[in-house]
C-alpha cells in the first residue's frame, strides 16, 4: 500500500511548481524572447520556418521524387506531421540545454529546477500554436476540406506536451552529468526526422524478411520512435479527418505518460546534485 509519506513526496513537487508558476511564466517569455532577439521578423519566423521547410520537402518529394498519388494535397499533409515534429525538436532541444545553459541561476538561486526543462517545452508549445494557423490558411488556399476531427487537436497536442516534457526532464539530468548528451541529442532529431512519417504515410511502408521472419516497418518505426505515432495522429485528424483506433490512442497516450513519469523520477531523483555537478 501507498502510505502517507510516499503521497507527499509525489504530491509536494507538484505543489512547489505551482507556488512557483509566475517563474515558469517568466522563463517561457525569456525562451521566447531570446529566440528571435536580433530577428528582424521576430514571431513571424515561427509561421516563415515551417512554410519554408513545406515548400522544400513538396519539391523535393513531391515534384522531383513524384510524391504518392493518393495524397491529393501533398503541401498540406506534409505540414500536419511538419508543426508537431517542429514542436518536438525545439521542445527537446532546448530541454536538454535547459538547466546547463542556466548553470549560474541554478548555483544561486533556489527554485524548483524542473521549471527549465518545462519553461523551455512550453515555448515551443507557445511556437507551435502561432504557427497552427499558419496550416488552416495553407490547407483552405490548397482546397482542403476542414473536418470535424480537428476538434480533437488539443488532445494530441496535450500528449505531445507530456511526452516532450518527460524526455525533456530526462535529456536534462543527463546533460549535467554526460555533457555529450547534448551532441547525441543533435544527432539523433536528424535520424528521427527521417524515422518520423512527415512526408510519407506510414500505413505505405513496406514488410521486410530478416532472418527468415517477416517485419512490418509501420510497426516498428512506431515502437521505435513514439513521434512517428504521434504524427501519425496529427495526419489521421488534420489531413485525413479520420479517428485513429482507440487500441493506438491509447498505446500511444500510455507511452507519452510513461515517459513523462521516468523522467520526472530521474529528474527529481537527481536535481539536488545539480550544483555541485555545474
Amino acid at each position: 500500500m501507498v502510505n502517507s509519506a510516499t503521497i507527499h513526496a509525489l504530491i509536494n513537487p507538484l505543489q512547489e511548481l505551482w507556488a512557483y508558476r509566475s517563474l515558469l511564466r517568466m522563463l517561457v517569455m525569456r525562451d521566447l524572447k531570446v529566440r528571435y532577439r536580433g530577428s528582424v521578423l521576430g514571431v513571424v519566423w515561427s509561421f516563415l520556418q515551417p512554410l519554408g521547410m513545406m515548400v522544400v520537402m513538396s519539391f523535393v518529394f513531391g515534384v522531383i521524387n513524384r510524391g504518392p498519388a493518393e495524397i491529393e494535397h501533398y503541401n498540406v499533409f506534409i505540414l500536419s506531421g511538419l508543426l508537431g515534429w517542429n514542436f518536438f525538436a525545439a521542445a527537446v532541444v532546448s530541454g536538454a540545454g535547459s538547466v546547463l545553459n542556466s548553470a549560474a541561476l541554478v548555483k544561486k538561486v533556489y527554485f524548483p529546477r524542473v521549471i527549465l526543462p518545462l519553461a523551455s517545452v512550453a515555448a515551443s508549445l507557445v511556437n507551435y500554436l502561432l504557427a497552427l494557423p499558419m496550416w488552416l490558411l495553407v490547407a483552405l488556399i490548397s482546397g482542403h476540406p476542414l473536418h470535424g476531427t480537428l476538434l480533437l487537436l488539443p488532445f494530441v497536442v496535450g500528449l505531445q506536451a507530456i511526452f516532450s516534457a518527460g524526455l525533456a526532464m530526462l535529456l536534462a539530468t543527463l546533460n549535467v552529468f554526460y555533457r555529450d548528451t547534448q551532441f547525441i541529442v543533435d544527432l539523433s532529431m536528424l535520424a528521427l526526422f527521417f524515422l518520423t512519417p512527415i512526408w510519407y504515410d506510414i500505413a505505405q511502408a513496406q514488410r521486410v524478411t530478416l532472418l527468415g521472419q517477416v517485419i512490418e516497418l509501420s510497426v516498428w518505426v512506431r515502437r521505435l520512435n513514439p513521434m512517428a505515432s504521434l504524427v501519425n495522429l496529427y495526419q489521421d485528424l488534420m489531413y485525413w479527418g479520420r479517428l485513429t483506433t482507440p487500441e493506438f490512442v491509447l498505446r500511444t497516450a500510455l507511452t507519452c505518460v510513461a515517459f513523462f513519469v521516468i523522467g520526472w523520477v530521474i529528474f527529481h531523483r537527481y536535481s539536488p546534485r545539480f550544483g555541485e555537478e555545474l
